[in-house]
């Protein structure tokens, strides 16, 4: 079984309409719906919620010294918002469970598998 991580992607969240508490929590419902069966499939080893670009921090090398600078490293519409690292058996086992991470959030999501170190 392989590991791949599901990266959720979503849009500027200073031009984004927030979602009223209602939306918020059907939102959460179909999240809690999603991650429950993941879990009861063995699907599920980790997720997690980014905050904002603007949080990050960049860190760098120039000249032998590391250099911090504010985030983001890159400039674009769309950001990482959080993840899923989940097992599957194969490529397409994991694009059907981020299929159903797009149904529960209605965000892009990009599947990228994990390298396998062989010995590791």
């Amino acid at each position: 079984m392989s590991q791949y991580l599901l990266s959720t992607y979503a849009g500027d969240s200073k031009v984004r309409t927030p979602m009223t508490p209602e939306e918020t929590q059907t939102f959460m419902e179909r999240i809690t719906a999603l991650e429950s069966e993941m879990k009861a499939s063995g699907t599920f080893v980790f997720t997690g919620r980014l905050h904002d670009p603007d949080a990050a921090t960049v860190v760098r090398s120039q000249d032998g010294d590391l250099v911090m600078t504010d985030g983001p490293f890159a400039e674009s519409k769309e950001h990482i918002a959080g993840f899923y690292i989940i097992n599957a058996g194969d490529l397409d086992a994991a694009l059907a469970w981020a299929g159903k991470v797009v149904d529960a959030i209605n965000h892009p999501i990009e599947v990228t598998p994990f390298f396998e170190m062989p010995g590791a």
